[in-house]
Formats: structure tokens, C-alpha cells, sequence
């Protein structure tokens, strides 16, 4: 009975920390003029716990948040007007990639990688940016399968010779 409100009462007091961190970037990227407000914040940590609720994931940090604002800040198509939008959108290509990409990819790299294909392939454009980044997760699978099946038939190998 008690311990549920210890959790709720942790859980408020992180959310407001993670709150806090998010508010503090606005340092950082109001040089290329985006901020986000409380409110924006707020609504940013609900679509993404709704984007970590629907592809069942589970993250006990806000690191992704914060490198995926810092990253995507210093892009030229991204502006004030679409930055809650944008960033909302990215986490949800994020999770749905380390999804499909079965965890295997580090995700600064991804975040990275996200970045990358949005400014010189998509030119800002997010719908081209999941696409692309779609065909991407299906030819990282694709080489995975193969890399398995190699070393599968290593192990077979190697089974017959001991």
C-alpha cells in the first residue's frame, strides 16, 4: 500500500528532474533558435513514453531525449515552429528502429546515422526520413542473417572436425 506511493512520489520527482535537464539545453540550442517551454517539454516526455509504450520498450534515463535535441538542434530544416513536432516524430523513427534493428545498433550512432540521412538524403523531410531509414533496418537484418548463417556454418565446421 505504502510502496506504491514511494514509487509515484520517485516517479514524479524524476520526471521533474528529467524535465529540468531537457529545460536546461535550451542553453545550447537557443544559438540556433529553437527553445523548447515547459509546456513544450512536457508534451515531448508524453509522446515519448507513448512511442516507448508502443513498441514495448523501456528506458530509465533521458539520455536518447537529450543527445537526440542536441543532434537534430543544428539542423537547418528544423525550426522553432516545427521543433516539438520534429522531435516528437524523431523519437518515434528512434524506437521503432531500435526495434527493428534488434538493439544492435549503439544509439549515439544511430542518432547519428538519423542525422546524416536527414539533412543529405531527406533534406528535412521526415517521411523520407523513416522511409529511408526503413530500407536501412531491412539491409542491416539482411546482413545480420548472413553473418549468422556464416558463423553457423562455422560452428557446424567446426563441430565435424573435433
Amino acid at each position: 500500500m505504502y510502496l506504491s506511493r514511494i514509487f509515484n512520489s520517485l516517479n514524479v520527482s524524476m520526471q521533474e528532474q528529467y524535465m529540468t535537464e531537457l529545460l536546461e539545453l535550451n542553453e545550447k540550442t537557443k544559438e540556433y533558435g529553437l527553445v523548447l517551454s515547459l509546456k513544450d517539454v512536457q508534451l515531448m516526455m508524453a509522446a515519448r513514453s507513448q512511442a516507448l509504450y508502443s513498441y514495448g520498450r523501456v528506458e530509465l534515463s533521458i539520455e536518447v531525449t537529450k543527445e537526440l535535441i542536441e543532434v537534430f538542434s543544428t539542423s537547418s530544416f528544423i525550426q522553432q515552429e516545427n521543433y516539438v513536432d520534429t522531435l516528437n516524430e524523431l523519437h518515434e523513427i528512434f524506437y521503432y528502429l531500435k526495434n527493428e534493428t534488434e538493439d544492435r545498433i549503439n544509439d549515439i550512432k544511430l542518432l547519428h546515422r538519423m542525422k546524416e540521412v536527414f539533412e543529405d538524403d531527406c533534406e528535412g523531410s521526415l517521411d523520407l526520413l523513416k522511409s529511408r531509414l526503413e530500407e536501412y533496418a531491412e539491409e542491416f537484418r539482411r546482413q545480420l542473417l548472413k553473418k549468422e548463417s556464416l558463423l553457423e556454418g562455422e560452428d557446424e565446421y567446426w563441430d565435424l572436425k573435433i
